[in-house]
Order: C-alpha cells, then structure tokens, then sequence
C-alpha cells in the first residue's frame, strides 16, 4: 500500500470542478495515437494563428501544466502551493527558437528569476535548458571536437558568457541555479562548462547544480570521477537525477550512427542506476547536495526511508524532491504535509510559445508506463469521496 494515496491531500487545492476537467484533459491523452495526432494538429493551428485556439490551450493543457504567462502572474501559484510547504521553480518554457536574440532574451529572463527568487524561500531553485542558451547543432560540434568556423566560434564564446553571467548571478544572489540536462550528443560538452561552473562558484555550498538523467550508462561512474575532483580541488556538488526523457530519439540516432546505445538495457536497470543515485548522495552529504525529480513512488519513498535510517530531518537542507506542475500531486502534496523539501516545476511563458512544451508534456504523459491511468485512478478516486 502506497504512502501516496491519500487524494483528500492530493487535491486539497483543486475544485471539483477543476478535477473533472483534469480528468478529462488525462483521458484525451491517454491514447498516444490520438495524443500525437492532437499534437500535430495543435503545433499547426497555433503556428498560423488560427482563431479560438489559443484560448482553448490556455483552459486545458496550459492550466493544468503552467503556472502563467509571466513570472508575476505564476505568483498566485507560488503563494497557493508554499502554504503546503511546496517550493516553486520556475521554468522559462521557451522551446524550439534558435536565434541569438531568443538566446539573449531567455539569458535575461534567467537573470530576472534569479532576482526575483532572492531571498525568498518560496522559490527555491531557478533553472534553465541549456538549449535556451545556444544552439544543438553548435553543441554537438564542440562535443565532436569538430573545426568551428571564425562565426561559430564567437558564437561559442557567446554561450559560455551567458553561462558565466547567470552563474556569478546566482552566486551573488544566493540562490541555487539548475542546469538540466540534455540530449547525449552534447551533453558531455554542457557537463564541462557547468563543471568548470561548479568549480568556480559552489567554494562555499552548491549555488550551481547539474541534471544527470539516469537512464543512461556511466552515471554513476561519472559522479565519482566529479566526487573525486571536487574533493581534489575544494568545491561542492549539487545534482538534480532524473530518468530521462530522450529515450528513443537517443536508441535510433545510436542505431543510425553505429554506436554503443548510451540508454540503459531495461527499466529495471535504470531503476537500479537511480537508487545508487539517491545513496551517492546520502553517503556523501559532507560534500553533495541531491534534488530527487520524479514521479516514481518507489523512489520517492526509497529516499524517504533512507534519510530516516540516517536520522536526517525531513527538512534536510541538501535534500529535494521535485515533480512537475499538474501531474503527481499525489507525491508532491504528501511529502509537503510531512515537511519534506518538496517542490514543483512550474513553466511559465506566453501561451502560443509554451506549446512545444505543453505537447511533450503531454506525449511524456502517455510514454511513461501507468503515469497517464495512474492520474485519472487519484482523480476518480477524489471525486468518488467527495460523492459520499
């Protein structure tokens, strides 16, 4: 029996009224061939304007999903989930521009988070995509170690200074900065800027964190080469462990290009990989802080078990968990009224440029085995209580 399904808990926030359009909104996602042809119809409608649509996104996907359109109108959020003792973090959810004015705005929009979330413990975390900030392609190359071109490079230079702008911003604000991860052709490349990042400006704490996904290979052997030098070196460690979600475009590009798939074998295995993540970092807390970001309720309760077998309080300061906005509240609720450091992802942004977002969103819904039945079984359940 689940510690997760208490749903007078999980739904505490929601009307009745919201939960039936919740549970509707889950149902219409549940078949991933209908999904991703509502996807593909919604990506169109919304890149030629057409009429009423928008206003249809902003009342389904992008009400249950996103906090608002600006951080300042995501505020009514914030404040509704802290009185549950749940941070918010707030996620620039611009996906799919790769301009370098795009780049430059998101770098200030960045900049104005980490402002906007001094001192407030509310806001816990801000966070940004490293694609936010640069191009794949370019990525990719610098990871290659392919010849850049004289525009490439300066472009390159351009990245690795927003990167030092956010981070020596968030070292002066004190407040933590999570770069979250990425597809495998570059994501060797971003782990070395964030390194060099780490080294740089976690000499007290951990201000800047990395996102390991732990559906793939050599993680773990990752974290303790990073344990090693930071001890070698005097810096802290703060990681955000997550699966992943890039699974079959990673397996088919490995096919495509012949080679070793970098994904591991089965699920079990990757479950495995995320548990020894959790003990990495309870065993190594003198130097490693760990944001647990994930829907799975084993995983969820395996570290919460963990930190009682080391009489760690439930408010531990180097231990989060986190789920994103409109799904699992179930975890998230649950482990706010037990004062654990809970939180939710919460994306904000105009509602047309959100779309790419609320649509992986809604595809990652239906991929994740039982995420999509799991939701509409809490929603049932809660509105079949509040019948007796």
């Amino acid at each position: 029996m689940s510690v997760f399904n208490d749903t007078q808990i999980a739904f505490q926030d929601k009307s009745t009224n919201q939960l039936r359009k919740a549970y509707w909104m889950f149902k219409a996602i549940e078949n991933p061939t209908v999904t991703n042809l509502g996807i593909n119809a919604l990506n169109f409608t919304i890149k030629n304007n057409f009429p009423f649509v928008e206003g249809i996104v902003r009342q389904t996907l992008f009400e249950q999903f996103a906090g608002g359109e600006t951080r300042e109108k995501s505020m009514e959020v914030v404040k509704k989930l802290f009185k549950h003792h749940i941070g918010s973090i707030f996620d620039y959810a611009i996906e799919g521009k790769e301009d370098e004015a795009t780049f430059d705005h998101t770098c200030e929009e960045i900049k104005q988070n980490i402002k906007f979330a001094e001192g407030n413990p509310a806001i816990p975390f801000v966070v940004f995509k490293p694609t936010g900030f640069g191009r794949l392609d370019l990525y990719s190359e610098v990871q290659s170690g392919k010849e850049l071109t004289t525009s490439e490079k300066a472009e390159w230079e351009k990245i690795k200074n927003r990167y030092e702008e956010v981070c020596k911003l968030a070292y002066e604000k004190n407040v933590v900065l999570m770069i979250d991860a990425e597809e495998t052709c570059m994501q060797d490349v971003v782990d070395d800027v964030v390194n060099s990042m780490m080294e740089k400006y976690n000499r007290e704490k951990a201000i800047v964190w990395n996102t390991l996904q732990m559906y793939r290979t050599g993680r773990i052997e990752n974290l303790n080469e990073d344990l090693k030098r930071a001890k070698e070196k005097g810096y802290f460690l703060g990681y955000k462990f997550v699966r992943g979600a890039y699974m079959e475009k990673e397996r088919e590009r490995a096919a495509a290009m012949n080679y070793p798939d970098p994904i591991q074998p089965t699920k079990a295995a990757t479950d495995d990989n995320y548990n020894a993540a959790i003990d990495f970092v309870l065993d190594n807390l003198d130097r490693v802080s760990g944001y647990f970001g994930t829907h799975n309720e084993k995983s969820t309760e395996l570290v919460m078990n963990k930190m009682k077998q080391k009489g760690l309080a439930n408010d531990h300061p180097q231990v989060y968990f986190g789920q994103l906005y409109g799904m699992s509240d179930n975890i998230t609720y649950f482990l706010g009224e037990k004062k654990y450091n809970a939180s939710k992802y919460l994306p904000y942004g105009p509602v047309k440029d959100v779309v790419p977002y609320l649509t992986r969103r809604a595809q990652e819904n239906t991929s994740v085995a039982g995420q999509t039945g799991r939701e509409l079984g809490l929603i049932e359940k809660e509105l079949k209580r509040r019948k007796e």
